[in-house]
Formats: structure tokens, C-alpha cells, sequence
């Protein structure tokens, strides 16, 4: 028996009002709706332990000596890191004239687990070196979605930047893309969307005395190397993009690497203090978690690395991922260190209402706007 018209017609004006408003309901979201009490339901014991609270110095000389240290510390801390390859061999697997850029798709051997799999789009009709923006993707994500490529197009920066004289990097991190099942594990690891891949990659490495957090970094300072290496490039102008995992590895990688001139960071503003009091620790992946970090100093320290160079932070006030407290915080902490150069200018927070984890359109305009005023 064939259902009434009628009746199903009924019920899909149903759905779809149902549909607009838990849609409605969800970006309705305030904060006091997303955020308990500081430590509501958090352990006593955890309550007492010895977070850090980092404080720069009042004076520039001052810091740019803490600085050193703290960077020195910084790096021990993501473990026994290989040295990166003195020359990195290259594989150019592929060359396409697109619209407006020229894709090249290569491979980098970064000589400890695997060749790095990655794109460089290069405007077409050049004149010189241009400068060039690295995106970096997102956890269960790929450099795909940085070009487009997939149906997932929020992290696409790549025609928005082409079109402005940029040329784009990006790469394939750790239990990503192109990498899955290629792990200790091999294939036996490619399904979970790399939940299992990441788990054996963060175990192998701990084993070794290092984090798979600083071996991503290892890769994205590989591709750096390859990078400056190209005529077209403007190695004075590298930007670094990226929104969650991306934003972490770009503000992590800008810390470590003075060759990052600017960087805009979409989501994972994190404070980790704040991200404990908030019962959070589960919005990130295991992949970053750095042993011993919080016996030194929490993210702000590491931000304040990056310092006086531009810094810009897009974030919703409702993820998870990013206690509103926590990136209060960080504004102030932020804001010292740059006063410090009289570069105030060069840091900013912009917090979204009623916003979640997401890189929006008007995210994207503020990130290309950044890097047309502080890197071009």
C-alpha cells in the first residue's frame, strides 16, 4: 500500500521545522550554556595540583632572555627528536595547470618513517617571488581539504588566496590523507579514520623518548626546507594558516621556527589550565599532548614565542576545544607580551557569539586581510 501523498508531505514540513529548529536552538548557544563553574565536577585531588601560570617580564630584555629558555625548554620537552635530512629528497609526482595556478604534487622523505606526501599551488603569469601561505589541515582531515578537493570545504583557503598573489602549501600530517596505513601497523590501520593509526604512532614514538607531536612539527619544518628552496618562493614571506589541528600546529610551528612572518590560527585558542577545569581534555586528540609541558609553563608561553611577529586568533566562544576563560586569559598574557615591542598591533583575538568549531566565510575574510596587511 502506497502512503498518502498528502501525509508524507505533511511529515516532511515536519522534519524540516524540527531540523530549523534544533538548528536554531543550537546557534542559540550562550556560553553559561556551554561552560560550568570552573572545576564543577573535576576530582578534588586534580583540584590541587601545581598548574602554571606564566608571567612575562616587564621589560623587553628581560623577556628576550626568558625567551631563550623557554624555547630551549619547549623543544626538549617534544622529546628526541631526529635531525631533519640536510637536503630532503624531493619526488615531483605530478604538475596541472589549473585556474590560475599551476599544482605540483611531490613527496618529501623526511628519513625517519615515511615520504611526505604534499602540494604547492603557484599563481600562474608570476613575475618574482611571491609569498607563500602553509596550510595546515585539520585532525581527520587532509591537504586535500586545504585545496578543495573533497566535500568537506571548510578549511579551502587555496583559490581565496591563489586570486590575492599567494602561492599555498600543504602536506599530509601524521595519520592523515594520504598517510593512513602507513603506521607501524601498515593497512591493518588505515580504517578509524586513523583513530588506530594515531594511537600506535603516539606509543611507538613515547618508546623513543619523543611525541608524535614534535615529529609533526619535524615534517612541517622539513617542508619548510623544500620550500625556501623554490625560485618562486619569497622566503620572507611565509605565512601559516590553519583552523584546529591546523591552528595548533601553526602557532607551535611559528614558535619553534622564526621563518613563520605571521599566522592566523581559526579555533584551538586553548589554554590548558582552563581546558582541566572544564572537563575538556577529550576535545583533543593524543596526538599533542607533550610530557612534562605543565611542569614549565601553559600555551601562553608558547604563543609568546611568536612575538612581535603578527598573530591573529579566530575563535567561537561555544568550542569545546577552547575555554572562553582560558582565552581570556590568553588575550591578557598575549597583549603584555607584544607590548613588550610595541607591536600591540600585531597580536588580536577576535571571539564569535554563539559559535562553535568551525572556519567561516567572515573567518576567512579576517585571515586574508591579516596576511594582505601583515605579511604582503
Amino acid at each position: 500500500m502506497k502512503p498518502n501523498r498528502v501525509f508524507v508531505q505533511l511529515i516532511s514540513i515536519f522534519l524540516l521545522l524540527l531540523t530549523t529548529y534544533k538548528a536554531e536552538s543550537q546557534n542559540a548557544l550562550t556560553p553559561d550554556s556551554v561552560w560550568q563553574k570552573p572545576w564543577e565536577g573535576v576530582p578534588e585531588y586534580y583540584r590541587k595540583w601545581n598548574y602554571p601560570d606564566f608571567k612575562f617580564p616587564e621589560k623587553q630584555s628581560d623577556w628576550l632572555k626568558k625567551r631563550v629558555e623557554v624555547k630551549e625548554t619547549l623543544i626538549k620537552l617534544l622529546g628526541d627528536i631526529p635531525a631533519r635530512p640536510v637536503k630532503p629528497e624531493v619526488r615531483i609526482i605530478s604538475k596541472e595547470i589549473k585556474n590560475g595556478y599551476t599544482l605540483e604534487k611531490f613527496l618529501i622523505n623526511n628519513e625517519a618513517d615515511c615520504w611526505i606526501p604534499g602540494y604547492l599551488a603557484i599563481p600562474s603569469g608570476i613575475k618574482g617571488r611571491v609569498p607563500v601561505i602553509v596550510g595546515l589541515h585539520g585532525h581527520s582531515s587532509s591537504k586535500e581539504n586545504i585545496l578543495g578537493y573533497n566535500s568537506n570545504t571548510a578549511q579551502d583557503v587555496t583559490a581565496l588566496l591563489i586570486s590575492h598573489g599567494y602561492a599555498v602549501m600543504a602536506i599530509d600530517s601524521y595519520f592523515n590523507g594520504e598517510r593512513l596505513g602507513t603506521g607501524p601497523a601498515g593497512e591493518d590501520e588505515r580504517q578509524q579514520n586513523g583513530s588506530d593509526q594515531e594511537m600506535s604512532q603516539f606509543k611507538i614514538n613515547l618508546w623513543f623518548g619523543r611525541s608524535l607531536w614534535g615529529m609533526q612539527l619535524r615534517d612541517e619544518q622539513i617542508a619548510l626546507d623544500y620550500l625556501v628552496t623554490r625560485p618562486e618562493i619569497d622566503p620572507e614571506k611565509i605565512g601559516a594558516e590553519g583552523m584546529s589541528m591546523g591552528s595548533t600546529r601553526a602557532w607551535w610551528l611559528a614558535a619553534i621556527d622564526d621563518r613563520i612572518k605571521a599566522v592566523v590560527g581559526v579555533a584551538c585558542f586553548t589554554r590548558y589550565k582552563e581546558l582541566i577545569e572544564q572537563r575538556q581534555l577529550k576535545a583533543h586528540g593524543i596526538y599533542y599532548f607533550v610530557s612534562g609541558i605543565l611542569n614549565h609553563f601553559d600555551t601562553e608561553a608558547i604563543m609568546g614565542l611568536i612575538a612581535p611577529r603578527p598573530f591573529l586568533v579566530l575563535t567561537g566562544d561555544s568550542d569545546a576545544g577552547s575555554p572562553l576563560e582560558g582565552m581570556k586569559v590568553l588575550e591578557q598574557k598575549l597583549d603584555t607580551v607584544y607590548s613588550l615591542y610595541n607591536k600591540s598591533d600585531n597580536f588580536r583575538s577576535i571571539i564569535y557569539k554563539n559559535t562553535g568549531h568551525v572556519y567561516t566565510d567572515e573567518m576567512k575574510t579576517e585571515m586574508l586581510y591579516w596576511f594582505n596587511t601583515k605579511l604582503k
